[in-house]
């Protein structure tokens, strides 16, 4: 979660901030850069989608460990071509490298299964509460990295390729662990057990039996889906109006995920309390599109983190 963190504060600067002293397009082609933006954002989440059912039943096969390895070690590779891509100016290799990410990034779900594989079932919910606590962590220190990363001020030699050079050695350093540290946790192999490529489809299609909850899915996505808008865009919005280089913007992601955890930590459990869960997330959502809102109305950069 690290790596994906340092990667939000300089994606937007490639391709969507023309007057970005990193932008790999000639500035008159700046809305076809947008276009390149979102399709490069997209195809990150749509490998993940296809391959994480696919990484699954593998490591169910054969064992977390060996799938783990295979998967981050291509999560490094990944950084480093897009690192190439970059000094190339390279567009095509650009999308290379994050479908590769996408299809070995898959490996989270690898994690999830390994942390079920080891957890009593009364316990899980605490444990995925700590990997939940964990990943916020890595996505406010990541966007703060990489926007120092790029900083050649600090140091001269910092250009917008480093975060991704500096992401694949932390993934390298996660495959060493993993190779060392990690025991095997799947000690019951589905030797027989099929490899459906199309399985995530087939995950989707099964929401629709699951009664009362198919709203609950249906809310969430649509959630989710308008958050992703933010953070993958909002960067070029805040580049455009206020000027905001690679630092600023992870300076302000860095914000943004202090306060979530800070919610998380401190405003949930309070609220969760006094009030049910169904409630809670009624008026969670109404103030969360309420707050998204008002960002638009920010004249100065005080004033925007002052409603983020």
């Amino acid at each position: 979660m690290l790596g994906v963190g340092i990667l939000i504060p300089i994606l937007p600067q490639l391709l969507g901030v023309p007057g970005s002293q990193y932008f790999l397009l000639d500035p008159s082609k700046a809305d076809l850069g947008l276009i390149y933006l979102g399709l490069l954002t997209a195809s990150y989440p749509l490998a993940i989608f296809f391959a994480s059912p696919v990484l699954g039943a593998l490591s169910d096969k054969y064992g977390r460990r060996p799938i783990l390895l295979i998967s981050i070690l291509g999560t490094a590779l990944s950084y480093i071509v897009f690192g190439i891509a970059i000094v190339l100016k390279n567009i095509p290799l650009l999308f290379i490298s994050r479908i590769m990410d996408g299809v070995t990034g898959g490996n989270i779900a690898v994690a999830q299964a390994a942390v079920a594989d080891t957890t009593e079932l009364k316990d899980r919910v605490r444990v995925f509460g700590i990997m939940g606590a964990i990943w916020g962590i890595g996505f406010v220190l990541g966007p703060y990295i990489g926007g120092k990363l790029t900083n050649s001020e600090l140091v001269p030699w910092f250009s917008s390729s480093t975060p991704f050079f500096f992401a694949a050695i932390l993934s390298l350093l996660n495959v060493i662990s993993i190779f060392y540290y990690f025991k095997e946790t799947n000690h019951t192999r589905q030797t027989e057990r099929k490899i459906d490529f199309f399985g995530a489809i087939k995950n989707i299609t099964k929401a629709r039996n699951y009664g009362s909850l198919r709203n609950l899915f249906l809310v969430s996505f649509i959630f989710n889906a308008g958050f992703t808008f933010f953070t993958s865009f909002f960067n070029v919005y805040v580049s455009r109006k206020f000027g905001f280089t690679a630092n600023d913007v992870g300076n302000f992601f860095g914000f943004v995920g202090i306060c979530i955890i800070f919610a998380q930590l401190v405003v949930v459990p309070i609220i969760s309390r006094r009030f049910p869960d169904w409630k809670t997330l009624k008026w969670a959502y109404l103030f969360a599109a309420i707050g998204l809102a008002l960002t638009l109305f920010a004249n100065t950069p005080l004033a925007l983190y002052a409603l983020i």
